[in-house]
């Protein structure tokens, strides 16, 4: 067997695959615990706490590696929900599985759909932990774009379940854009970090259609937010 079959095989492997996941929440964990972190728009973070954190926690899937940092700092801002575990919707690919594998150890759940297949039943099964009280997270141009484009699902979800929308962004002063299809961001140790939250949007039964570009838009709003507050070296906007 070639060398290079052989290799991509053993990168293929479920061993493989989970010591990547661990190695790479490590250096996530590490970038975390060495930045700077603010959060911005605390009347929007009070206002899903409110309500018991149950929201759709919605953002772009190229700020996906900075999103566990968003529920440490919820949890440490705000006791209360210390009992609660965000479920995350990943697809079933392999980069799905793998992305799940990293973001549980930093104690979110998962949901496992596709979007080509089963992304209704993913969408049932987010709304029904949300009817047990769990606040859940959803990227709605993952996982392949395009870039910030949002499928359906989330404002449909929002719709069904009766709990709005909570537009998230963040960014960091130290980062590299990697060269993939949405120019995921991927923060470096040692910088300055912001978390950036939107108001809520509610989304009335049958109006799913109608508030999908608001939602847009709010995602867009608060990556801009968190990248402007970097821009202006952590003094804001």
């Amino acid at each position: 067997m070639p060398k290079s079959r052989m290799l991509k095989r053993a990168l293929r492997s479920a061993f493989v695959q989970a010591l990547a996941a661990r190695l790479v929440a490590a250096y996530l964990a590490f970038v975390f615990r060495t930045s700077r972190w603010t959060l911005i728009g605390v009347p929007h973070a009070e206002a899903a706490v409110a309500r018991g954190g149950r929201v759709v926690i919605g953002f772009w899937h190229e700020r996906l590696p900075l999103m566990p940092v968003v529920w440490r700092i919820a949890r440490q801002r705000y006791p209360e929900l210390g009992s609660l575990r965000p479920h995350v919707l990943v697809s079933r690919s392999r980069d799905g599985r793998f992305i799940g594998e990293v973001v549980s150890r930093f104690g979110l759940s998962l949901v496992h759909a596709s979007s080509s297949s089963g992304g209704g039943v993913g969408l049932l099964a987010l709304a029904r932990l949300i009817e047990q009280g769990a606040p859940v997270a959803v990227t709605p141009d993952g996982p392949r774009g395009p870039r910030r484009v949002a499928a359906p699902g989330i404002a449909q979800l929002a719709a069904v379940s009766g709990v709005p929308v909570l537009p998230v962004g963040a960014s960091t002063t130290r980062h590299r854009l990697l060269p993939s299809w949405d120019r995921m961001m991927l923060p470096l140790p040692f910088g300055q970090g912001c978390v950036a939250l939107g108001p809520l949007i509610e989304v009335p039964e049958g109006g799913a259609e109608a508030a999908l570009p608001a939602i847009a838009d709010a995602l867009t709003a608060a990556c801009d937010a968190a990248d402007s507050w970097v821009a202006a070296g952590g003094r804001g906007a």
